[in-house]
């Protein structure tokens, strides 16, 4: 058993992904996919003092001319000023089209690095250095880029698939409690989702990972990283299967942008929604409620929330949805389960229906 790995996700806008622990401090290296001799670190005001300085010299060792852009930390900061100001940085440094843009951070600084790089010149190469577990096992794997509106989360954005994505596990220790908690409930998902064996051993090995014990940790990342990649590599764009990776997105997107980005972040959010979808599941189409106990029970051993804040009203939560990128003229659509493992797509569904699947026990 080992903590490194690497894989492959393939199709037209093939890369690779790497797990390896202490990968951010070998960076000069690595054989990068680039071109590229200008680059642009974006990172944020959390991870910057303590990575930045790191990754800077090893990329400039290697030759690179890098600029470095950083950003408020926060989901607050996924916005246009925001983009604007990366933007503008990329112009102070006369950036090319041959140039790159590295994001180094979690899935904001990720989603809005890849966003600005699909824009700028109609689009240059971007690599991922995520920092969180959140934007290891989802956000930095797909392609998926963009910023967040008033209106909702994510609604601005493009389909701008990195070159590389370099994880470095080792950054998780110094990740506050909760952030870390935030990334477990990506990891669960893709256990809820479609592999109903990965998730008994998340219930098995639930202590080691809350613990970050490394060869555990590295084979969740690896497994999520796989799950994710071939999925990506059949459904590159969210035509059909993709949009199973949205399990609790729906609910738990409308959660965040009800309390304006400021309150629950994605993870617990999420942790909420896929508790959400379970329950309209099971009043819909017979779901099991002992699947939803045990989806339940894990979320909680990593100190996850399964249930919406009281002071959240449902039918605002659901005007919500109604914006979200996953709905179309049918109505709603929800990723839904059979049980743990047994993903699929549910459409029309009624508004009664998933005001029903938001109230409490």
């Amino acid at each position: 058993m080992t903590a490194t790995h690497r894989i492959r996700v393939g199709g037209v806008h093939a890369y690779d992904i790497v797990i390896a622990p202490g990968a951010h401090a070998q960076l000069s290296d690595a054989q990068w996919p680039i071109k590229a001799k200008q680059l642009l670190l974006v990172s944020d005001t959390n991870v910057a003092p303590i990575y930045a300085a790191t990754v800077q010299a090893q990329l400039q060792s290697a030759g690179y001319e890098v600029s470095l852009h950083v950003i408020e930390a926060g989901e607050q900061s996924k916005n246009l000023a925001s983009f604007e100001s990366v933007i503008q940085s990329l112009a102070a440094m006369g950036a090319r089209r041959d140039a790159c843009i590295v994001a180094l951070g979690g899935g904001v600084v990720g989603d809005l690095a890849g966003f600005a790089a699909a824009c700028w010149m109609r689009g240059i190469h971007f690599v991922q250095l995520p920092t969180s577990l959140l934007a290891m096992v989802d956000s930095s794997v797909g392609g998926k880029t963009g910023i967040d509106i008033p209106a909702g989360k994510n609604l601005l954005g493009a389909f701008h698939f990195p070159r590389a994505v370099v994880i470095d596990p080792e950054v998780l220790t110094t990740l506050p409690l909760r952030e870390r908690a935030a990334g477990f409930a990506e990891v669960i998902k893709y256990g809820a989702l479609g592999d109903a064996g990965f998730f008994t051993w998340l219930e098995s090995q639930a202590s080691a990972l809350c613990a970050l014990e490394p060869i555990a940790t590295a084979r969740a990342i690896a497994a999520c990283c796989q799950m994710k990649a071939d999925i990506v590599e059949a459904d590159p764009f969210e035509r059909g299967k993709r949009a199973l990776l949205n399990f609790g997105h729906t609910f738990g997107h409308a959660i965040e942008a009800a309390q304006a980005f400021g309150g629950l972040n994605h993870g617990e959010a999420v942790a909420i929604g896929m508790c959400c979808a379970a329950k309209l599941s099971e009043s819909l189409f017979g779901a099991p409620v002992q699947d939803r106990q045990r989806l339940e029970r894990l979320l909680a051993q990593f100190a996850l929330p399964t249930r919406i804040p009281a002071e959240l009203d449902p039918a605002k939560l659901l005007a919500h949805m109604r914006l979200d990128k996953k709905a179309d003229r049918n109505g709603l659509r929800f990723i839904v389960w059979d049980g743990i493992g047994q993903a699929r797509i549910a459409e029309g569904i009624a508004d009664a229906d998933v005001l029903e699947a938001m109230k409490a026990d």
